[in-house]
């Protein structure tokens, strides 16, 4: 049935299940890293917004350290990997690039492995280089965790669906 409406873009249905290479990738986890520096960012003008409403004359700018603030960035998107990763398998920026994070079965990845992986993306980001000379255009993060990032333009995963075969 040719007919019927298709959600895939007619240009991205032969790439439709494949799995995603290391541009798309990188341009991917470029817009997660904007997205959370900007809730971080309205995050500390909020908090300053009412430490200014309690104490408008001895106001001043809440000050933390280096190593505080860095902490504090890294938690915040380990968090938000894991998150969007075990309840959509997609996060903004895989969104926007047409991705979704997978098990080797194609199906969405357990909460336990998505903040694994999750933590493996933020302490070790340069493990996403190896997508782009391995055959599988697979990261280190996938090898170790048998998952796959794929091209997949549509809006849920079917469960028994899989697009994709390790």
């Amino acid at each position: 049935m040719e007919d019927r409406i298709s959600l895939v873009p007619r240009e991205a249905r032969p790439y439709q299940g494949e799995r995603a290479g290391l541009v798309t990738r990188l341009v991917a986890n470029t817009i997660d890293a904007l997205s959370v520096s900007v809730a971080l960012l309205a995050s500390y003008a909020g908090f300053n917004a009412v430490l200014f409403l309690f104490r408008p004359r001895d106001f001043e700018f809440a000050t933390a350290s280096a190593l505080l603030s860095v902490t504090a960035a890294l938690i915040a998107f380990v968090v938000y990997l894991t998150v969007a990763w075990s309840i959509t398998g997609r996060t903004y920026g895989d969104h926007v690039m047409g991705l979704r994070v997978v098990s080797r079965r194609g199906q969405r990845v357990w909460l336990p492995v998505a903040l694994v992986r999750a933590v493996l993306c933020v302490g070790f980001p340069i493990g996403l280089l190896w997508c782009g000379v391995s055959a599988s255009r697979r990261s280190v993060q996938d090898v170790v965790l048998r998952t796959s990032v794929i091209y997949d333009w549509r809006p849920r995963r079917d469960h028994g669906d899989p697009a994709v075969t390790a």
